[in-house]
């Protein structure tokens, strides 16, 4: 079960994705950790940051992907928030958006509510759940160079892409502004512009 991946700095991957950002793509970061380690790669517009809606980021993702079809869209999503929204991989494997990539942070716990086990914990494998579902290129990233590696190419092939880390329980450097309204407002403006066009209000 996965014993061989290395676990990772979400912090770190986090970091390693937005670097390759370069032609305004959309980021939608889960509640709590995935969220606040976006922020602290650098704010971006394109960036839309979940407040306390637990399991909503691949559901939002998919509208933006299929709502902007030029437009490459990643999920940033916990392990504990995705098992909310299984059935949101049906749905998106079904679709078949080409834009959009997943990416979940999996360290088998809920670790802002208590560090309470998640299913991963024990025999729940995401790739195998994603696979299941009809997502055919899903993986494991091994380690930081493949991860990087799988990045790149979700940037560049057609997905779906589901791709899935095994992370430490570090802690984040520190937390997302606390503004619905602004981050609703500014993520619409850079939207509303089609990529490239250079938006850059943050």
């Amino acid at each position: 079960m996965n014993s061989h991946l290395k676990r990772m700095s979400r912090f770190d991957l986090t970091c390693r994705l937005v670097e390759q950002l370069k032609h305004d793509e959309a980021v939608i970061g889960g509640i709590g950790n995935s969220n606040f380690d976006l922020w602290n790669a650098g704010p971006r517009p394109q960036n839309f940051y979940m407040l306390g809606s637990m399991g909503l980021a691949v559901p939002i993702a998919l509208g933006v992907a299929l709502a902007q079809p030029e437009r490459r869209v990643f999920a940033l999503e916990g392990d504990g928030s995705l098992l909310m929204q299984l059935g949101a991989l049906a749905t998106i494997a079904n679709l078949k958006p080409r834009n959009l990539a997943i990416m979940v942070w999996d360290n088998a716990m809920y670790q802002i509510t208590g560090a309470q086990p998640t299913a991963s914990a024990g025999r729940a494998d995401f790739v195998a759940i994603a696979r299941g579902a009809g997502l055919e290129q899903s993986a494991w990233a091994a380690d930081e160079e493949d991860f990087t590696a799988l990045v790149a190419r979700s940037l560049s092939e057609d997905g779906p892409w589901f791709v899935a880390a095994k992370i430490d329980g570090s802690a984040p450097k520190g937390q997302t502004p606390r503004e619905p309204a602004i981050i609703k407002d500014r993520f619409t403006r850079a939207m509303a512009q089609k990529p490239g066009d250079g938006y850059g209000g943050l």
